[in-house]
């Protein structure tokens, strides 16, 4: 008898498992997306119940409703059409940038954030700590920034940048503070090194515009970012989440000076010290401090009981880290200012000390600026018996293409005359040079057959390299 084989309940049998293997995936996929919608749900429903997102997002809009009107876009159209942020110092006129913004010009124009445009005048500007003055007429416009006068930041702290990078005006960037007492080159070619340390976004443009804090008060002004072709500091490049601010103190105490007189007077404690920070680790102190390896005899610091190997470990509450630390607190000091240090004596005894501080002298004052002309300038100068001359000039720097030579006697800058080195870097300062302003120096050379020759040559260091 012959077989009959059945196929149909197999058949039927592949056609359930084909359809449940379909439907199971879809049915997992509609479980979770139900999920996801319940997710999405219970989340929704927890940033209804909790405004805490709402209050930081408020709070913020406060920071930039209440700094908006104190900041202002500084443009110099005369000088490479330059451009960089200020904010209102006081209800008398009186807008703080960066020295680098400004340059060499002595009028920019100042817009506000309601669109007004100004001219101001540069009354004083100082190239060592990067900071510029400029006056408008006073008015009902003027909202003056409200300063977090006698704070410090601290390490963490969140803040917030005003400028106008990239030329967007009026802009703003949040982050905290990374560091304290960075030490880096401002885009004036020094500065000082006192700077804070933060993550902020800024940018070329941001230059001048203030530091704000959560309250809304002025901690700092934006002067320098590093990028990853300069991470020592600088002006250009982009954010790298690396920024650089000149302290709120440093800042009164400077603006005050250049507002009185133009000018400013740094403080001085009259000591030479280690050329890096010395590690301290005793039962006393664990940390970094700058070892004091002379006392000036009679100096501030000689009256004030500082000894030679005294180890500094802090000033006026300041950590000092090491000694552009030491040396951006004191020159940021009025001289007569009264300044206490905390020292670690003979490893074993930990001392405090007051006393006032005295004023830089004109010598020391002049090696800081020509440390500015060698790298700006490429040049160097030093003393004969007859006076001041070129003592060496880098090839290619603005100096050599300027004519400058070595040997070259120096005989006026601008329309003083001179007889040493101090007096001419002095008169360079005292002239502008350093603020990018050409000056005229006459100088004294011997032809081939041994005759004096007098030239008349240019310092302008906008030619750096």
């Amino acid at each position: 008898m012959r077989r009959f084989i059945t196929f149909g309940p197999a058949f039927v049998v592949l056609l359930t498992t084909g359809a449940v293997l379909l439907a199971v995936p879809s049915a997992m996929r509609t479980i979770a997306a139900l999920r996801t919608q319940e997710r999405v749900q219970l989340a929704r429903q927890s940033l209804a119940g909790d405004d805490i997102l709402q209050r930081v997002n408020d709070a913020v809009r406060n920071v930039a409703e209440s700094v908006e009107p104190s900041v202002v876009h500084v443009e110099m159209r005369r000088w490479r059409g330059a451009s960089g942020a200020g904010w209102v110092f006081d209800d008398t006129g009186h807008i703080i940038t960066n020295a680098h913004v400004v340059g060499p010009v002595s009028r920019v124009t100042i817009q506000f954030h309601d669109g007004r445009l100004e001219e101001g005048t540069v009354i004083g500007a100082d190239p060592l700590s990067d900071i510029a003055v400029i006056k408008v007429e006073p008015g009902d416009h003027l909202v003056p920034a409200h300063r977090a006068t006698g704070e410090r930041v601290q390490r963490g702290d969140r803040v917030f940048a005003f400028g106008s990078p990239f030329g967007f005006k009026f802009s703003m960037s949040s982050g905290i503070v990374s560091g304290l007492g960075r030490s880096a080159r401002s885009p004036s070619g020094m500065g000082i090194s006192n700077f804070i340390q933060t993550d902020a976004a800024v940018n070329p443009g941001n230059s001048g515009g203030p530091l704000i804090d959560v309250q809304g008060r002025v901690v700092g002004m934006n002067v320098a970012i590093a990028t990853a072709m300069e991470t020592d500091g600088g002006g250009e490049g982009q954010s790298a989440g690396i920024s650089f601010a000149i302290p709120l103190a440093t800042i009164e105490s400077r603006v005050a000076q250049l507002i009185e007189t133009g000018t400013v007077r740094q403080g001085y404690l009259g000591v030479r010290f280690s050329t890096g920070a010395v590690e301290v680790n005793n039962s006393i102190f664990r940390g970094k401090g700058v070892q004091i390896e002379a006392v000036v005899p009679g100096g501030p610091s000689d009256q004030g009981g500082l000894r030679e190997g005294d180890i500094v470990l802090e000033i006026d509450g300041m950590a000092v880290e090491g000694p552009e630390n030491l040396r951006s607190i004191i020159s940021a000091k009025r001289p007569g200012t009264n300044v206490e240090l905390v020292v670690v004596r003979d490893g074993k005894d930990r001392i405090t000390l007051k006393f006032p501080l005295g004023e830089m002298p004109d010598d020391v004052f002049a090696s800081i600026y020509q440390d500015m002309l060698v790298s700006q300038g490429g040049m160097v100068l030093g003393d004969t018996d007859v006076g001041a001359f070129v003592a060496r000039v880098r090839p290619n720097s603005a100096a050599a293409r300027a004519g400058f030579e070595s040997g070259q006697q120096i005989e006026r800058v601008g329309t003083k005359e001179v007889s040493s080195s101090v007096e001419a870097i002095l008169a360079l300062q005292r002239e502008g040079a350093f603020l990018g302003k050409r000056v005229d120096v006459r100088v004294r050379v011997k032809d081939k057959d041994g005759n004096e020759v007098r030239k008349d040559l240019t310092v302008d260091l906008r030619d750096s390299e």
